[in-house]
């Protein structure tokens, strides 16, 4: 028994620090976080969410610069939505937090038909909320807690039903260009926050606006990338490798590559290549 838990301690040990690695070696990549900025960490309740500011909580302790950390929560009003979580949760961490309380839950209901997908427009409202009250509160980045499983998924919604070559980038300036988005955990696996989620044992509040939904177009690609996996172990992986290495030219999007004037950049050929060229041709009828 005495065996097991020391097993059990030692496999959350490597999983925590996988995870901080990851996180760490996200912000460093993307420069995420710089000295003086004001980070508002963006807390749903959810596993993801928590486990980011978990992770941040702990780079801020021994990161060589200063940043600063607040919790926003966004209350929407949903029915049973158990208020007293949050606020106890992040007291008793002894971070400082805030709660936005707007019923967006009200507007959805309204707009989005019966039996129609919630989640597009309640991401919106929640995102506009979100912003807003970054701007007036001089927040220098948006922390998310999308992780790497989030944006391979996005990649495939939005190629099979969007049309886009289009992720969700690790960091990103909004729309207005007023704020900046960060998202620490693009390199960390869904699986392993689960897992250290369920080991810190974070006070889950589900979703039961949109989360419920059943045959969700993201849970159809979800499963598809997880079925991949099972056959073909590591496929996730080179996915995400392939949105960090793009090569514009082998595509066929005319705003990112000069297609249109390649005439004009094509260069003669030298004596070198030449003689290449004829010997090339030269061995092939020769044979």
């Amino acid at each position: 028994m005495a065996t097991s838990h020391a097993q059990d301690k030692l496999e959350f040990n490597k999983l925590r620090k996988r995870l901080r690695r990851q996180v760490g070696q996200a912000i460093a990549d993307y420069n995420m976080i710089q000295d003086g900025d004001k980070v508002m960490v963006c807390l749903s309740g959810g596993k993801d969410s928590y486990t980011m500011l978990d992770i941040l909580m702990n780079l801020q302790a021994h990161a060589p610069i200063h940043f600063e950390l607040i919790a926003v929560n966004l209350d929407q009003k949903q029915p049973g939505f158990p208020e007293h979580v949050l606020p106890e949760y992040l007291t008793n961490l002894g971070v400082p937090f805030h709660i936005i309380e707007k019923d967006t839950y009200s507007i959805v209901q309204e707009v989005v038909p019966e039996g129609k997908t919630t989640c597009g427009i309640c991401s919106r409202l929640r995102r506009g909320s979100l912003y807003g009250w970054a701007r007036q509160n001089n927040i220098t980045k948006i922390a998310l807690g999308h992780h790497r499983d989030d944006i391979i998924e996005t990649a495939f919604l939005n190629l099979f039903y969007g049309g886009k070559l289009k992720a969700m980038p690790p960091k990103l300036l909004s729309d207005d260009k007023t704020n900046i988005v960060i998202r620490p955990l693009s390199y960390c696996r869904e699986s392993d926050i689960t897992r250290y989620s369920e080991q810190q044992q974070f006070p889950i509040i589900p979703c039961n606006l949109c989360g419920s939904q059943e045959n969700l177009q993201r849970q159809v690609i979800k499963d598809m990338i997880q079925t991949w996996d099972k056959q073909y172990p590591g496929r996730s992986d080179i996915i995400f490798r392939s949105l960090q290495n793009v090569s514009p030219s082998q595509l066929a999007d005319n705003s990112l590559f000069n297609f249109t004037d390649l005439e004009s950049l094509r260069e003669a050929p030298s004596d070198d290549i030449k003689q290449i060229d004829d010997g090339f041709i030269e061995r092939a009828f020769s044979g």
